[in-house]
């Protein structure tokens, strides 16, 4: 149960710090080129394809992240409610709705 709880929160709470942690560092790198490019203007063309290198190199751990929350995802278990368990109206619905699409196929 412990197990089901840490991927959980991992699944919940991965991504968002991915994200932010990265577009943290996005921002620190744009920044620190521009103030490179502003300093010395003749070298802009070489600042500017190592920030975009960076940039690229840091995107793509946010795209790993997003990966392994997919992964992640897939292996939390569905939560079903127990029998004599009251189901909510809009649990029913949700419920319902793919099976119905299912059959128009």
């Amino acid at each position: 149960m412990i197990y089901l709880a840490v991927l959980a929160f991992g699944v919940a709470l991965g991504l968002p710090i991915a994200v932010i942690a990265a577009s943290t560092a996005q921002g620190k790198a744009t920044s620190t080129a521009l103030e490179g490019i502003a300093r010395q203007p003749e070298a802009a063309p070489r600042i500017q394809v190592a920030m975009i290198i960076g940039l690229a190199l840091i995107e793509s751990l946010v795209i790993y992240s997003l990966l392994i929350f997919f992964l992640l995802m897939g292996k939390l278990p569905d939560v079903t409610p127990a029998e004599g368990e009251k189901v909510s109206p809009l649990e029913k619905i949700m419920q319902a709705a793919p099976s119905e699409e299912s059959h128009d196929h």
